[in-house]
């Protein structure tokens, strides 16, 4: 077995991708050109041209992996297979060898959240006839004393319900030093040694034990398999904010993870959590360094999970994805403020890669993800210079000469619309060519109706992300930074006082840049809302889609509809979800 490379067929793949990337890059910033060459290609000109190549490494990557997703999902027998090799060794039914800790990282959590989200794992464990082979460690960085209080009373309990059943350790920090992966690498220092696998856990995670067994015997069948990504989707929820959001994600997911899979193989992402680790290759090799900037204060990598993936790749291990969708879901934020605080954490962790670029014994592949994880916050910037610049242009232009060829700024518009969203439609276009997924999601007129609202979601979402990354990220040069916030995962309304307070800069420059098409170029108006409506509407949009009679409606009448709403895993069905219990009833009519 080849350690060291991915072979024949691995080499060219990736030649066919990094030939169609390129090509995609160039002929984007030669329509681009073309579009501004009224009158030649002035300064102004050049500096729009370099912003938005910034822009493009990001879109066409989601272009491309979506386009090759698509032709796996329409045209191969077994996708998963055709991208994860061992997937079509696995039956189901191989006995379980490997000794497995589960490891579930928590912070300030509600105990009762956690304990809902295991005692279903756990019961299947135990019905596989496997349970001896897994022990749960409740890893906690809980600093909070009343929580630790609770967690450790419920979790205390939930260790004597099943001790004679499935062993669980419950253990807290009371520093979390080197955050969410420093918890893991104490956990790996304590009791690593007893163990040959295992299976991460976010505080927001939920797997089925027939997950875990299916990760499990995958790595089994492939002793060089140093990691194995679950893909994870959204857990039904109530909240408009995140059921809106986790219907979109649901659609990106798919067709970007198995396109990507197909062409980066043996290097593939690691997300940190519903991913099995080989635990003894995890300990010796991917251990991450200390950082500091003046040789006094240590700091610690926030966004570990794209850094060991990398250091496991170079220690000739295979770090694969499997693009399964029943593999286990996670909680998204509620409120459009909730996530914003997410997002700014992993922009700050995204923005630590800079040094691991240059990291010694890498494999080309890693670079590339490791670059492409700092260009998709660095192109909010990028965005949001665009943003401001052609509006100056606009407002200051002279009517009577034209910046832009008309012909090919439509051209130019329509394409870049159409990397953008080629994740999405990709996925949704395989969704309506088949009847039983057009279903599982609702109908095909509720899916339907759920693309175009998710569509205008995103428009709006986008630009408030990236603007709130261009000021963080000035604020990182500053020197102004962020550790390892806890999240509010309730659903709970957004009071305008707090929208105000966080989206005012953002309004601000929303607002401004459409009055100043409006009072000089109208007719700008449709191309530069893609940009700009979403600034200005920010904190209405945030307000209403955290109310709680807004999420209602949503679930009532089936708004992001996800296929667990439809037929609820009996997995599911045990942690008696409000959007499961309460959701839209089945259209009586063939979903064709």
């Amino acid at each position: 077995m080849k350690i060291n490379g991915a072979g024949h067929e691995m080499t060219w793949r990736r030649a066919l991708f990094a030939l169609l990337f390129g090509a995609a890059m160039l002929g984007s910033l030669a329509l681009a050109a073309f579009a501004l060459s009224p009158g030649g290609l002035d300064a102004v000109d050049l500096v729009l041209l370099v912003l938005f190549a910034i822009t493009l490494p990001w879109m066409i990557a989601g272009l491309w992996n979506a386009v090759i997703g698509f032709l796996i999902m329409r045209f191969s027998r077994n996708p998963v297979a055709a991208v994860v090799p061992e997937a079509a060794l696995i039956r189901g039914d191989e006995p379980i060898a490997a000794s497995t800790a589960i490891v579930l990282c928590i912070r300030n959590e509600a105990p009762e959240r956690i304990v809902r989200n295991l005692e279903p794992m756990l019961a299947g464990l135990e019905s596989s006839g496997f349970a001896h082979r897994f022990h749960l460690y409740v890893l906690s960085d809980t600093n909070d004393p009343s929580v630790a209080k609770a967690e450790e009373a419920r979790i205390g309990e939930l260790a004597a319900r099943w001790k004679d059943r499935v062993g669980a350790t419950y253990r807290r920090r009371t520093v979390n030093t080197g955050y969410k992966a420093g918890n893991v690498r104490d956990f790996c220092d304590r009791w690593g040694g007893d163990h040959e696998l295992a299976v991460t856990l976010d505080a927001d995670s939920f797997m089925t034990s027939d997950a875990i067994l299916r990760l499990v015997r995958l790595m089994q069948a492939n002793p060089r398999l140093g990691i194995l990504q679950g893909l994870v989707v959204g857990l039904p929820s109530t909240s408009a904010f995140a059921r809106i959001f986790q219907f979109g994600m649901r659609l990106g997911m798919r067709s970007y993870t198995i396109g990507s899979a197909w062409w980066q193989g043996d290097c593939g992402p690691y997300w940190g959590h519903n991913a099995a680790l080989r635990l003894k290759p995890f300990i010796e090799h991917c251990a991450l360094p200390i950082m500091t900037t003046d040789g006094t204060q240590d700091r610690h990598i926030l966004s570990h999970d794209q850094i060991e993936a990398a250091l496991m790749r170079a220690a000739g291990y295979e770090v694969r994805v499997l693009p399964e969708e029943n593999l286990g879901w996670e909680e998204n934020p509620p409120t459009l403020i909730e996530f914003i605080r997410r997002d700014l954490r992993w922009c700050q962790g995204n923005m630590q890669y800079w040094r691991f670029l240059v990291h010694p014994g890498l494999a080309p592949v890693s670079r590339y993800q490791l670059g492409l994880a700092i260009l998709m916050f660095i192109g909010s910037p990028a965005w949001m210079a665009i943003l401001v610049l052609t509006a100056l242009l606009f407002f200051f232009a002279d009517p009577s000469v034209r910046f832009m060829r008309a012909d090919a700024g439509i051209a130019l518009f329509i394409w870049t619309l159409l990397m953008w969203f080629a994740p999405k439609i990709a996925t949704a276009t395989d969704i309506l060519l088949r009847p039983d997924l057009r279903r599982e999601f609702g109908g095909t007129a509720r899916f339907v109706a759920n693309y175009w609202i998710e569509l205008v979601y995103s428009i709006l979402l986008v630009p408030v992300l990236w603007f709130g990354h261009t000021i963080f990220l000035i604020g990182l040069l500053l020197g102004h930074e962020i550790g390892w916030i806890g999240q509010t995962r309730d659903d709970h309304t957004v009071p305008l006082s707090l929208a105000f307070r966080t989206l005012w800069p953002h309004t601000l420059l929303g607002v401004a840049a459409l009055a100043a098409l409006a009072a000089t170029w109208p007719a700008a108006i449709p191309y530069e809302a893609f940009l700009a409506a979403g600034l200005a509407l920010s904190i209405p949009f945030a307000m209403v889609t955290a109310w709680p009679r807004v999420g209602a409606f949503c679930v009532r009448t089936g708004i992001g509809r996800l296929p667990e709403e439809t037929a609820p895993p009996a997995a599911l069905r045990a942690l008696a979800l409000p959007a499961v219990e309460t959701a839209a009833p089945m259209p009586s009519l063939s979903p064709v």
